[in-house]
């Protein structure tokens, strides 16, 4: 799974012009199944995402998690992670998992999400969602569920 992680003050999805998802200050989470991804990815990466250090303590370092600020986390589906940019100019996402099982490990990854104490908020898997947040640092970080 990749997953691209942002510390927000505040984020927020709409889809057909109505708010479905928004949370205060904490982590909005963008992921992507690739093919071939299990349960037991998803696991690890959202163990590791709730324990990320990435939250300011109170000399100013990143030294703080998600679970210790007692902050939200939005978790977007979003399948253009996997695109494959090697050749010419248009993206390839082949390596993307199968709408099916993408959206069966979404929904399970944001479920585990909310397994580790975070208040989780959610986008629809497969629509035009209207992402909104606001960047804390901005702090952005990539991260892949083999790495």
């Amino acid at each position: 799974m990749r997953a691209l992680i942002q510390r927000v003050s505040e984020a927020s999805v709409t889809v057909e012009g109505a708010v479905i998802g928004e949370i205060g200050p904490g982590l909005m989470i963008l992921i992507c199944a690739m093919q071939g991804d299990t349960e037991a990815q998803a696991d690890k990466l959202a163990a590791k995402i709730a324990k990320l250090r990435i939250f300011r303590d109170d000399e100013g370092r990143m030294n703080r998690s998600v679970l210790d600020t007692g902050g939200a986390a939005l978790v977007i589906s979003q399948f253009t992670l996997a695109a494959d940019t090697q050749r010419g100019n248009r993206p390839g996402f082949s390596t993307a998992a199968a709408p099916a099982d993408g959206e069966r490990l979404y929904e399970y990854f944001a479920g585990r999400i909310a397994a580790q104490g975070i208040a989780t908020a959610t986008g629809r898997f497969g629509a035009d969602m209207k992402v909104a947040l606001i960047n804390d640092g901005p702090v952005t970080i990539w991260m892949d569920s083999e790495g």
